[in-house]
């Protein structure tokens, strides 16, 4: 969880940075206007897809957590099954 608040966090620092930049450039407004613009949609296409790997990592874990305690669980099951048996069968 912290390498994924670290990742957010270097992404919008760059983006303030790059921001910063060119409100200090030296061009006229209408083109720092359109240059933020386009930046604005760059840094937030890059930030959906870095937030969406992030997601479908975390969603992987999960499902191979899940799995993992699924086996856990009918191996459980089978080693209680067989332990009845064997009370059972002394017993008798």
């Amino acid at each position: 969880m912290k390498s994924g608040k670290v990742v957010l966090g270097i992404l919008a620092g760059a983006g303030i940075g790059a921001l910063v930049g060119m409100l200090y450039a030296p061009e006229k407004g209408s083109t720092t206007r359109k240059n933020i613009g386009t930046k604005k949609d760059d840094f937030a296409d890059s930030l959906k897809g870095k937030l969406n790997d992030f997601v479908d990592s975390y969603a992987k874990k999960y499902e191979k957590a899940y799995s993992g305690a699924e086996s856990l669980i009918t191996e459980g099951k089978t080693k209680l099954n067989e332990m009845k048996k064997d009370i059972n069968e002394e017993l008798a």
